[in-house]
């Protein structure tokens, strides 16, 4: 993986770190509300669990694989 590369996820990587940290104030937000909509949080939920496996999958690109 070039330099290049490597910038290009660690940004892309802060960008869906901040997405997540946005929909879990997002999601928590509505749970406080009265009358929240509930299939609206389900759906950020889900949102949610596929931005972290998105960044599991960058995290694992940039970390290099050690053999032990």
């Amino acid at each position: 993986m070039t330099k290049e590369e490597e910038r290009e996820l660690r940004e892309q990587l802060t960008r869906l770190q901040q997405e997540h940290r946005d929909l879990d104030a997002a999601i928590a937000a509505l749970a406080m509300s009265l009358g929240s909509d509930v299939i609206q949080v389900q759906r950020l939920k889900k949102r949610k669990l596929v931005l972290r496996d998105k960044i599991r999958r960058i995290e694992d690109q940039i970390t290099p694989d050690i053999i032990a």
